[in-house]
């Protein structure tokens, strides 16, 4: 009885820490270039997970082979790398309750390539509800006031976020089974941190660093440790308990929980369209999770 308890709780705060992310990477883009921000946080994530990689090798019987360092390596690109640049510069570019619904769209973009890859079956109900999902989409934008904070351009980004995250859910699940969390998250923030090291010192050597305010860097220490290692590590001990699709559909909850932090926090405005649109989007996504 304890053992779900336990994990849903962990999967409950890994959400509340990923809504976290949109307000505090917020706060943060005030002061850091999208593209040193990304690159701050993957490499403070990166220094933060090597003491529990050093920790748990010390205990690991795991036999390595020839290609696990490149498929490691590689998932990290799409999980971390892409994913984290990708979320932050789209996160410059439109409204945490933007932001928070398309990335909503996940559980149905890792469906899409679960179904491709033969891992679940594909229904005439989950075709609708994917369908509806998208649709949603549209009235989310097609109402928007001209005048907002989101923009088209923000929104695609958000929405490779998602398409990453879902690559990295359905090829991770196999990786799992051979690999522990901790390791696949190492090598995923270890690797993206040495990708974007050049860029990360190019945007330091512009920017003033001396003047950087406390908040701000706390928000990329809050954005390296809570929803980078700590939920990622969460996020893949849930896979190997669930089912991929299963994990993902907690994302429900982030759009309800950023967007508040959002009013409340940043004082945005939601808007009919915000409403609309994303009632629309989870009706969609529930179909297609139930379909």
């Amino acid at each position: 009885m304890n053992g779900p308890v336990v994990l849903y709780a962990l999967i409950f705060l890994m959400v509340a820490f990923w809504s976290g992310n949109y307000i505090v990477g917020k706060i943060a883009l005030r002061e850091f270039t999208p593209l040193m921000l990304a690159g701050l946080r993957i490499g403070f994530a990166g220094v933060l997970i090597l003491p529990v990689y050093g920790w748990e090798r010390r205990r690991s019987l795991t036999r390595w082979t020839r290609q696990d360092v490149p498929l490691l390596l590689g998932l990290g690109v799409f999980g971390v790398t892409l994913n984290q640049l990708f979320f932050i510069v789209g996160l410059s570019r439109t409204s945490v309750a933007h932001s928070s619904i398309i990335i909503g769209l996940t559980p149905v973009l890792v469906l899409i390539l679960a179904s491709v890859r033969g891992l679940e079956g594909m229904t005439w109900r989950k075709a609708a509800g994917m369908a509806v999902a998208l649709a949603g989409v549209a009235v989310l934008k097609a109402f928007e006031p001209a005048a907002g904070t989101a923009t088209w351009l923000g929104d695609f980004f958000t929405f490779l976020t998602g398409l990453c995250f879902a690559i990295f859910t359905v090829f991770g699940k196999e990786v799992t089974m051979l690999h522990s969390s901790v390791t696949v998250n190492t090598f995923a923030y270890v690797g993206g941190a040495a990708a974007l090291a050049p860029v990360t010192m190019w945007e330091a050597s512009r920017h003033s660093l001396a003047h950087v305010s406390a908040a701000a860097w706390l928000s990329v220490l809050y954005m390296a440790l809570f929803p980078s290692v700590i939920a990622y590590l969460i996020y893949y001990y849930a896979l190997t308990h669930i089912a991929a699709s299963r994990v993902s559909a907690f994302s429900y909850l982030q759009p309800v929980f950023a967007t508040a932090m959002g009013v409340a926090i940043l004082g945005e405005r939601i808007s009919a369209s915000v409403i609309v649109g994303g009632l629309v989007i989870f009706c969609g996504i529930y179909l297609a999770e139930h379909g």
